[in-house]
């Protein structure tokens, strides 16, 4: 055997040069991730133009300049010129090209960009409050900031928890750009940043993939780009129709659009305290129930439909059939045990936890106002579906308090919060898809069990499915489940009731806003300390982010070897 000492060399310097590629590859490219970042910046910047100009047009009446400090507008101003600012600083340290994997970098601006653009998109709010307390110290400012910052959060998120007391007394701009919030949160300003500018390199399809919701992410055009444009394209056409519907039941263009954002996006931001319920229009609720229907399914199934003339999307989906079965399921249950039994009892409603109980005349005025909802089929029907809808698809709209519900379906509507819409939905919660599969492959070991030669591959749409995507999906489950167990024991530790602090945690997680209890239907989180907030802000973004692109974008893994 010849020993050939010159390619021993080649090769072993051809050995160190792949090592140190590989490692090269494993460290985040902070460049490009600061240019990118600074670009969507960019855009938020433009966004915000539009609840501007609507806040503009309320003070109108006042001088110039006292004009542009009046603080229904000076947060929108300080927000824009920061977000430029802010935005070119980035794009100028930044640099266009990824070098690198790319996984890191896609999740890490979908990570970091998010939070960048709540902590912008929360300074019109933070100024508005800020001008509304009379002491301003360091303490008062910055739970200002954290109510501004959870609010916003709030509404990128798609969750619609609000701390706000009273929202009718809010100015339009600030109500307009909370509702904005959840439509640019829904379909992801990331994928419209990336329909505007495309060449985003080898990060795209990681940047994609970490907003898009649910397993995964289908192309329908070869470039994501259009991918991207077709969604929202679709997105915007089903909030157009929604919003003249809404204005054909009364609505002015104004209120339309703010609660068509809400149901798009499944969000359930309003302009009114009472909710959809403050319209008590039949109409009203069919039509914000079939468009919350639309916005829990998956997108590319409209686009098909619509453009594309293909019915096969819906005919052979086996998460759309599991979808619909759950819901009509849930609603069947509700509508039953409802109308033969009523509401709960007295003694539960009056047990049921608030952070300011209420007097015995305000109970017993609750307790017949719900009662009165379910008096006959028809009303029964109709506020029980848009309850079912509303918590399935996690837009957390409400028209009755299904608080006071008795408990085995205060459970149901629990349950349901946790599965969520389907995949590539605006909804929160795990999506139907993962909730099928976690089924499916539970049922398969228990036949394992009894036939332990049996060989059954999970199957979705009469396709078997790679062990390795189950393998991801019942492990995402599982993280999901743990981190929901663990942020549920410290929100206990925050909060005196458990029935409470589980649910704030479901409902934030699951990104829906109201929940059981303390933060139920009508109620809010404005009485949640400051510590529980921060920690349900990072609920918020685990849940509309999926815990893996979150957890990646801050593990330190990338910089160490695998």
């Amino acid at each position: 055997m010849k020993f050939n000492k010159n390619r021993c060399e080649f090769l072993s310097i051809s050995g160190v040069e792949k090592t140190l590629h590989s490692k090269r590859n494993l460290i985040l490219n902070q460049r490009f991730v600061f240019y990118t970042i600074g670009k969507l910046i960019i855009v938020l910047a433009f966004i915000l133009i539009i609840p501007t100009v609507i806040a503009l047009f309320e003070i109108r009446k006042f001088p110039l300049p006292q004009l542009l400090f009046h603080e229904k507008i000076f947060g929108f101003i300080i927000s824009i010129a920061l977000s430029l600012l802010f935005g070119g600083i980035l794009i100028a340290v930044g640099q266009k090209q990824v070098r690198g994997s790319g996984i890191r970098e896609g999740f890490a601006i979908v990570t970091f960009g998010w939070i960048t653009f709540t902590l912008l998109g929360s300074l019109p709010l933070f100024f508005y409050f800020l001008s509304e307390i009379e002491s301003k110290n360091l303490g008062q400012i910055f739970l200002c900031f954290i109510n501004a910052n959870f609010e916003v959060m709030s509404g990128f998120t798609t969750t619609g928890a609000t701390i706000l007391k009273d929202i009718e007394i809010l100015p339009k701009g600030i109500l307009f750009w909370r509702s904005l919030t959840h439509w640019l949160g829904g379909m992801g300003i990331v994928t419209l940043a990336m329909s505007i500018f495309p060449a985003y390199g080898v990060a795209a399809y990681q940047m994609f993939r970490g907003e898009v919701p649910g397993p995964t992410t289908e192309r329908l055009k070869p470039r994501l780009a259009q991918t991207a444009k077709i969604l929202w394209g679709v997105y915007a056409l089903l909030t157009l129709l929604e919003t003249v519907m809404l204005m054909a039941g009364g609505m002015s263009l104004y209120e339309a659009l703010c609660h068509a954002f809400g149901t798009m996006a499944t969000g359930g931001f309003s302009t009114r305290n009472g909710s959809i319920g403050s319209y008590n229009s039949s109409y009203i609720d069919a039509v914000v129930c079939v468009f919350m229907f639309f916005a829990g399914m998956n997108f590319i199934i409209h686009y098909n439909i619509m453009f594309a003339r293909n019915f096969d999307s819906i005919k052979k989906n086996s998460e759309f059939h599991f979808y619909t079965g759950v819901i009509i399921t849930a609603i069947l249950i509700g509508s039953i045990i409802l109308s033969i039994n009523g509401i709960g009892s007295r003694e539960q409603v009056d047990r049921s936890y608030r952070n300011i109980p209420l007097s015995e005349t305000e109970l017993l005025s609750k307790y017949e106002t719900e009662q009165n909802k379910f008096n006959n089929w028809h009303s029964t029907v109709r506020y029980t579906a848009f309850q079912v809808l509303s918590l399935t698809t996690t837009t957390g709209y409400t028209t009755a308090d299904f608080d006071v519900w008795p408990a085995f379906l205060r459970l149901m509507v629990v349950i349901l919060m946790f599965f969520g819409g389907c995949a590539g939905s605006t909804g929160g919660g795990i999506k139907m898809i993962r909730i099928l599969v976690v089924l499916k492959t539970i049922w398969r070991e228990i036949r394992t069990m009894i036939q332990p030669r049996l060989v059954s591959p999970i199957k979705i749409e009469g396709k078997a499915m790679e062990e390795k995507q189950v393998r991801n999906i019942v492990g995402f489950f599982t993280l999901y489940i743990l981190i929901f167990v663990f942020l549920s024991a410290v929100m206990s530790i925050l909060i005196p009731d458990v029935t409470t602090a589980v649910s704030t945690v479901v409902s934030t997680m699951c990104n829906i806003g109201p929940g059981l209890s303390g933060i139920g239907a009508t109620e809010n989180y404005a009485w949640i300390p400051l510590a529980g907030k921060c920690v349900l802000i990072l609920c918020m973004l685990l849940g509309r982010l999926e815990v893996y692109t979150v957890l990646i974008a801050l593990s330190p893994v990338w910089r160490k070897r695998l």
